[in-house]
């Protein structure tokens, strides 16, 4: 991929909040749109290495996006973030173009065949899934390797009108949690990282909450060295912007659980919760998903973005999102 691969002055250019890669992924109608952005693929470059060589192509309404990653000897052009596949790499009306353009140019400079492609984060019903094998399958062939369904709660109606799309029984419960965190002396406190040193510090706090947490007790927690690089990677680029939301459960001056998620245009996504495990009698997590989908709701986000559905430790889920949006990666060759 050497002759196309992206230099870093220009993926710097293409790293800011207003920048047409974070354009069109906001414009597009994607399952989970924050995953599409700069803050979640460069984040992961940053994590996996930077020398990871990186190819973008832009037009002025499409764009493409791939890392050089290999399965076995084999290459594989894949999204940046090629762990979880939550992102989609092709973006806008033109990015079906853009990536037979790549395809036709690689073989025509290369003489052979052109690595296999991934291409994740799809709507199975969206324009660009049918763009892309009206234009491709002819050539290639195009063929399903992942299915995830992505949740998310509705804003629309403030906080009465998300209360309302919840059961009875989880607004009662979310009533005594409040009223026992009341009595204990548990409060909740809204944190807006703004620039590098609030986001390192900010950072530092979560980390210093998850090592007491049932995850980082367990070893799987954000300050596992396999994603703790990409989480505060994230963080900083939230942070320059702005977009960053955070909020942490304190007790008598000491942090004791953490919430944190971004903004991409009027959607949330949440990213990551965490507790001391001695406070879990109080729910602190329940406390601290209700305090931070008010402030959404006053500041007028329109969605609240929950990431994948599947999976034992997902089950939570189901009581607060109401939305179900499936999500498909497609190998290419």
């Amino acid at each position: 991929m050497s002759a196309m691969q992206t230099d870093a002055a220009s993926l710097s250019a293409l790293d800011q909040q207003g920048s047409s890669w974070n354009r069109l992924a906001l414009a597009s109608p994607l399952p989970d749109p924050f995953c599409a952005t700069t803050a979640w693929q460069l984040s992961w470059r940053d994590a996996a290495g930077s020398s990871l060589p990186v190819l973008v192509r832009e037009c002025s309404d499409g764009l493409v996006q791939f890392a050089l990653y290999r399965m076995g000897a084999e290459p594989v052009l894949a999204p940046l973030e090629g762990h979880w596949l939550f992102g989609c790499n092709v973006l806008g009306p033109a990015g079906a173009d853009l990536l037979e353009e790549i395809l036709r140019e690689e073989m025509i400079a290369s003489g052979r065949p052109v690595p296999r492609m991934i291409i994740s984060g799809l709507d199975p019903a969206g324009d660009c899934l049918r763009a892309i094998r009206t234009r491709l399958s002819g050539r290639l062939p195009v063929r399903g390797i992942s299915r995830e369904v992505q949740c998310a709660a509705s804003l629309d109606g403030g906080l009465d009108g998300f209360l309302s799309r919840r059961s009875a029984n989880h607004r009662r419960k979310l009533q005594q949690t409040h009223r026992r965190a009341a009595s204990a002396g548990l409060v909740v406190e809204p944190c807006t990282p703004l620039g590098e040193e609030d986001a390192a510090k900010v950072f530092s706090r979560m980390l210093d909450i998850e090592a007491r947490s049932w995850k980082g007790l367990a070893g799987r927690g954000m300050n596992s060295p396999s994603v703790s690089g990409f989480y505060e990677a994230m963080l900083r680029r939230l942070s320059a912007s702005g977009s960053a939301r955070v909020m942490f459960a304190v007790h008598d001056g000491e942090d004791i659980g953490f919430i944190f998620g971004g903004l991409a245009g009027d959607i949330y996504r949440g990213q990551q919760f965490s507790f001391d495990e001695a406070w879990r009698s109080l729910s602190p997590g329940n406390l601290m998903q209700y305090e931070q989908i008010a402030a959404l709701c006053a500041e007028g986000v329109r969605r609240y973005d929950m990431g994948p559905l599947t999976g034992p430790s997902m089950a939570y889920k189901h009581r607060w999102a109401e939305l179900r949006m499936p999500m498909e990666a497609y190998l290419l060759g």
